[in-house]
């Protein structure tokens, strides 16, 4: 689904991506830790296209960038930590606009259903920029799902939600990573993504330098795991 080899980034003389490799098939969730710093945003800029590697592979189900682009960004949902939406139209305008771009059939049915599952139906003809950072990060997830992707990446997704927004991102984590769909999320709450993710990824230095599944995890060691690769790069949290 996702296949990235030796993929290095550089801004002018920093380079922020040192020859990273990274697979995440049909139906993983992988959770992409690290400190700040350590280029977890500059990877999912990338593998959301927006932004270009200096050199390196990467393919999005099967579709390379940054060659094949436009094909890649109508398989993907992506929430960054800019809510990428208009703050002059409403909730219900801001994703007629994203569902006629993506070719959404019976776009009117999905857009209810969408902001139902976001919790914004009944503010829905309301502009966006009256909305709340959590509202506007809510219709940025509802934006995410709504052309119903084969992949999503989420960065620091629960940024800016309270605790029901919270609860009703996890569930509908879990809900389409149990509908095969391929999962990145980078995230600095261990806790959180213990209970999500089905893999773990350490990003450090600009290359992934520890993985280990949820299932090789004993207990809730996690942060355990987090620390000692850390540890083991030279690198503190």
């Amino acid at each position: 689904m996702i296949v990235v080899k030796k993929l290095v980034k550089r801004f002018g003389l920093k380079t922020v991506l040192r020859g990273l490799n990274f697979e995440a098939g049909d139906g993983e969730f992988v959770a992409l830790l690290g400190p700040n710093g350590s280029g977890k945003t500059t990877f999912l800029r990338i593998l959301a296209s927006l932004s270009h590697p200096t050199s390196g592979e990467v393919s999005v189900r099967g579709f390379p960038l940054p060659v094949q682009a436009a094909i890649v960004r109508q398989n993907l949902g992506v929430v960054s930590h800019l809510p990428l939406l208009y703050e002059d139209l409403t909730a219900d305008e801001n994703l007629r606009f994203f569902g006629k771009l993506y070719g959404v059939s019976e776009v009117d049915r999905r857009i209810d259903q969408v902001l139902d599952r976001v919790g914004l139906l009944p503010r829905r003809r309301e502009l966006v920029r009256t909305y709340s950072r959590g509202m506007q990060q809510r219709l940025a997830i509802g934006r995410a799902i709504l052309h119903d992707p084969q992949v999503l990446l989420f960065d620091e997704p629960h940024t800016g939600l309270d605790q029901d927004a919270c609860e009703m991102l996890d569930h509908l984590l879990r809900e389409v990573s149990a509908q095969g769909r391929t999962i990145v999320m980078t995230s600095h709450d261990l806790s959180r993504v213990e209970d999500l993710a089905s893999r773990f990824d350490v990003l450090s230095h600009g290359m992934i330098t520890a993985t280990t599944g949820r299932k090789d995890l004993t207990g809730n060691h996690l942060s355990e795991f987090y620390q000692h690769a850390l540890a083991g790069s030279g690198e503190t949290a």
